[in-house]
């Protein structure tokens, strides 16, 4: 298995993924459009963050997308890990950790001092699976306004 920066080939299977990714989460729909919106607006702009995608025999099978802003509490550049998804034939082999180090160094590597993520409260084996690699539950309670 590879990871690379994701390109505009890409989109309609980082769709796919996002697919089932939010089709296990409690607050999120698949909506292609959006997602290839999205997906469309991170690749035009480096500064906002960065997507990898996992590849196993030349197809990709997994992929990560890191937003980028400011702490004023560090002073520093941090990491949204906003989305995190492995095909499901593809689970339990060890794609999600290899790609989840590639984001960790890539986050590191743009000078971010902390990555952020968010996982539905019932997922505890997303938790188990951030935990492994380092992350800790936080203090700090997520809180939403849409705007729409």
């Amino acid at each position: 298995m590879l990871t690379r920066e994701a390109i505009a080939a890409d989109i309609p299977t980082m769709i796919r993924l996002l697919g089932h990714l939010f089709a296990q989460e409690a607050e999120f729909m698949p909506d292609e459009a959006a997602q290839r919106r999205g997906l469309e607006m991170i690749l035009a702009d480096p500064d906002a963050g960065s997507l990898l995608v996992a590849e196993e025999a030349g197809q990709v099978i997994g992929m990560v997308s890191l937003l980028y802003t400011v702490s004023t509490a560090l002073g520093a550049r941090v990491a949204l890990l906003e989305d995190m998804a492995v095909a499901p034939e593809a689970r339990n082999g060890g794609f999600g950790s290899v790609l989840l180090d590639a984001a960790i160094a890539r986050a590191r590597a743009d000078g971010c001092r902390r990555i952020t993520l968010l996982t539905d409260g019932a997922n505890t084996e997303a938790q188990r699976f951030y935990e492994r690699a380092g992350f800790s539950a936080s203090e700090m309670l997520p809180m939403r306004l849409m705007l729409d």
